[in-house]
This record gives structure tokens, sequence and C-alpha cells, in this order.
């Protein structure tokens, strides 16, 4: 999970996040005068991404000579840190990484240039390309699904039906699937939703769920206010729903650092769970291994769309080599590279074709299915990194045993407040 979400800071830099945002840019030109371009990246003790990364750069670099691309990782707690120090003193290197939901506030901070390519980007999946007022300023190579995990043999126990994509579970069935799961004595929580997760595990886990209710994190058109979204009738019906599945012992208030590894270990009926952890359960649990989509709460299963993008800065003295860069690595060959490195959602079909699982009629497809067809981005506005603090508190304050019309209206006036003192982000 922590390899997937972060929040981009809206606090003031200390002197060691713009030590480490300068390290390596130097005070001299900018980067990629001299034809050799730097490339970060959050990945530093992420061996697998990262290594399949070195191997894409390795091959562009040995492709062509007109530019040599330089990695350098960073660890994720200090990536964003790094960057927006960076920007300050205009020492961004040409490439960088970027988490989806962060790219309208870079775009709008003018850390990013848009997109120049010739790859045919409406192939790719909507979630993996970072919008922001109708320009595409950066682009993934994959994505993640959230799904719920179960064994086929503690359903059929319950007498529970296995969710489909044709038919997933209503808010009714899932409630009486938990009781009657709950019922067999089993497990301490029968379900697990990640409760012990924070920063943008949050929104990107539990907004859809809010969305699915009818509710949202903020008016979409225009983005100027969450009055009468965050806080409406249906925003109020989730957080006293998720707060009942405490309430009725179906879940814990904070699960264990590993839902995954707890599910595998037995410790709960059905877990939330995303792609990356498909692999690993399907080797543990073979033929009995249940991948369900989300629960239809009322409009329909959500799932949060958008993971971790490819921009060029604003201050690249190169643009032309650092797109042909990213063109390089928008390959299927290299798609594919990454997607099995990381037991991500590869970008494409065509990618996915050379992905095992994920090719037509493979194991891990249906992951792809839930991508494409129930994967809502989170809020394309330069206010997102706000918006998810606030959703979180009110969250963590819900689970706590809140009243979830207050909290929430608790965060619909600190987020309106934030957007009317930031001019509406619109300059």
């Amino acid at each position: 999970m922590k390899t997937r979400f972060t929040r981009l800071l809206a606090s003031s830099l200390s002197v060691a996040a713009l030590t480490a945002g300068l390290a390596g840019c130097g005070a001299g030109p900018k980067d990629g005068a001299n034809g050799e371009l730097t490339l970060w990246t959050h990945n530093a003790g992420n061996a697998p991404e990262l290594d399949a990364i070195q191997e894409v750069v390795d091959a562009f670099n040995a492709s062509q000579d007109n530019a040599t691309i330089k990695v350098q990782a960073f660890p994720q707690d200090s990536y964003n840190d790094s960057v927006v120090a960076a920007a300050s003193a205009n020492k961004l290197p040409c490439l960088v990484d970027i988490d989806g939901p962060n790219v309208p506030n870079w775009a709008w901070a003018q850390y990013l240039r848009p997109l120049e390519l010739s790859t045919d980007l409406s192939k790719h999946l909507d979630s993996t390309l970072g919008n922001w007022n109708g320009t595409t300023y950066a682009v993934g190579t994959y994505d993640v699904a959230l799904s719920l995990m179960a064994r086929k043999s503690d359903l059929d126990a319950a007498g529970v039906r296995g969710a489909t994509i044709e038919k997933p579970w209503t808010k009714d069935e899932f409630d009486a699937a938990l009781a009657s799961l709950k019922a067999l004595g089993r497990w301490d929580y029968p379900l697990d939703l990640g409760t012990a997760g924070t920063g943008e595990w949050t929104p990107y886990a539990y907004s859809p769920l809010l969305q699915s209710f009818g509710g949202d994190l903020i008016n979409r058109d225009g983005a100027q206010s969450a009055d009468g979204y965050l806080n409406s009738a249906p925003a109020v019906a989730w957080g006293t729903w998720f707060r009942g599945l405490v309430e009725q012992g179906y879940m814990a208030q904070k699960s264990g650092k590993d839902s995954t590894l707890d599910f595998l270990n037995h410790k709960s009926a059905i877990v939330y769970t995303g792609s990356w952890a498909a692999d690993k359960a399907r080797e543990a649990l073979g033929d009995d291994l249940a991948v369900m989509p989300s629960v239809d709460l009322g409009t329909g299963p959500k799932i949060g769309g958008g993971s971790w993008q490819w921009g060029v800065s604003t201050g690249c003295a190169n643009p032309e080599a650092a797109m042909d860069y990213l063109d390089f690595s928008l390959r299927s060959e290299n798609i594919a590279k990454v997607a099995k490195a990381t037991g991500t959602i590869p970008a494409t079909d065509a990618a996915a074709e050379l992905v095992p699982g994920f090719e037509p009629g493979g194991t891990n497809r249906i992951l792809m299915d839930f991508s494409k067809k129930f994967s809502v981005l989170r809020p394309e506005t330069p206010a997102y990194a706000f918006i998810s603090s606030e959703f979180e508190k009110a969250t963590a304050d819900i689970l706590a045993g809140a009243v979830p019309q207050k909290a929430l209206n608790r965060a619909v006036k600190n987020i309106d407040a934030n957007i009317k003192s930031n001019k509406g982000y619109t300059n």
C-alpha cells in the first residue's frame, strides 16, 4: 500500500527538504541543457519498480545519441517536499513522477508543461492520464484497482453468493453477507477495509464508497465548493453506514498494518485490497480465491482511479528529448516491463497482452475490467491536496464515533475556505 499513495504537502518547507530537493541539481544551467536529462522518482527502496524504470532508461539511452537520461530516486516520504523545494528554487529536473491526483496542483503551480507526444493516448486507460483544464500534463504506464477478495469456501459456508462484475453485491446483500459470516464465529471481524491506512489511502479507498452512496468530495462543476456534496444526505448516510460497520462488529476501527497478509493468514473473511496483491493471494489460495468488485451502495460500484504518472517540468532546457523519452517509455513492451515488476494494471490493452494474467481471459484481467468500468478519478483540481487532508480527518473522526454530519460539515467549511483563500485556484 505504501508505494502507491502520497499527498502533496502544503506546509512550509524545511531546510532539510530544500537541501534534498536541490541535491543533484547544482547551481549551473537548467537540467537538460547539455543533453543530459535527470529523471526523479519516488521509488528509492522499492527495488522492483526502480529496477524496471532503470531498464527502460538504459534501453532509451542505448537507442539514440541525442540525449542521456539519468535516474535519481528519492524515498517516498520526502519526494513531494523535494519537488516543491526544487520548483521554488527553479531547479526542477526535466522528468518527474507524480501521484495522479496531484497533477492539477503541479500544473496550476506551473511545475509541469503540457505533454506533446506522438503516442496515441486515447488507447490508454483514462485513469492513467493526468489532466487539468482540458490539457494533459502527465501519463502513467499503469494503474491499480481495488477489489474485495474472499475465500470461496468461506462464502459457501456462510451461504453467501459471490459477487461478480455483472452482478455486484448491493448494500443489503453486503450487510447480510457480513452478518452471515460473523455468525460462523471464525473471525474477530469478518471484514477488513484497511482502516489502519493513513494519508492518501483514505480518500483513495473510502471516497469511492461515499460516491457510491451518491455523495462526493466536491462539486465537480468548477470545483469551487464542497457544500451540498461532502456534507449531503448521501454523504451522511455513507458516514453512518461506515461507522456502523465498526459498531456492529463487522470490522475493526483500526485494522492490522497489513490487511492482505492478515487475510491470507485467515484473520478476516473479506479484505478490501488492490490489484498489487492479486498474484500473492492467488499463489496462496489458488482456485479458492474470489476476486470481486466493490459494493453497489446505491449508484453502482466505484473504485479510485489514478496512480503514479510521468511529466515534464517547465524548467527543462530540452523538453523535446524529455518527450521523446516518454514516448519510448510508453511503448507496449516498456509498459509491460513495469507492470510485470510491480503487479499493476498495464495502461493499454496492447501492453496487457504481454503481461501474464492480464491478457484477455487471464486470471487478473478482471482487475483491468474493474478499472475500466468502475474507476472514478479524485477531483481534478489544484485544491485536491487540501480536500484529501480534510477528508482523511473527517473519516478518522467518524470511525472514532463522531457524528457524521458534524464531521463532514467541518470538512466542508475548511475546504471552501481554502478554495476561497486561493481565489478559486483559477490563476
